[in-house]
């Protein structure tokens, strides 16, 4: 998929997410989250600006969902510990990274699965493809962005009414 599916992509995979946030009262992190997870959604396609690094490789697998998931979580963990948080909310803020982290990629992953290239997430696993659309197809793209853009809208009104 090209940028704005993968938008629409991570919008899904975090509308959940950003639900649970609001119906606690958490609309900074819910904002935080979905802004974070939009800046990453496009990451794992830096793999096309790195000489000798593969397209759809390495960094299109769950081991890289699980070193960005873990290298957010670090970052909620210093942030936590460094502003003087109780461990309830330092275990919030690593577990929030790492959900983040882990599920943008993810979200990344299965929107190039869609696709008839296709990602091998499980590295020297097999391909998996679902063969819906071409990367390059705009209807799709914008397609996904449209349902990742409801989602959130969904999720979010959702979430508000929860918290009355």
């Amino acid at each position: 998929m090209h940028q704005p599916g993968h938008y629409g992509a991570a919008l899904v995979v975090y509308a959940p997410t950003a639900a649970v946030l609001l119906a606690f009262g958490l609309e900074p992190f819910a904002v935080i989250g979905g802004l974070i997870s939009l800046g990453l959604a496009m990451a794992p396609d830096l793999d096309m600006r790195v000489p000798g690094v593969t397209h759809r490789g390495i960094i299109h697998t769950v081991h890289f969902a699980v070193i960005m998931g873990t290298v957010l979580a670090a970052g909620g963990l210093i942030i936590g510990l460094g502003g003087g948080g109780d461990i309830g909310t330092v275990a919030f803020l690593t577990a929030f990274g790492f959900v983040v982290g882990f599920g943008t990629i993810a979200s990344h992953i299965a929107a190039d699965a869609l696709t008839p290239m296709g990602v091998k997430p499980f590295r020297n696993g097999r391909q998996y493809s679902l063969d819906l659309v071409k990367a390059a197809n705009p209807i799709a793209n914008y397609l996904l962005l449209a349902v990742g853009i409801g989602a959130v809208g969904l999720a979010g009104a959702l979430g508000l009414a929860i918290a009355g």
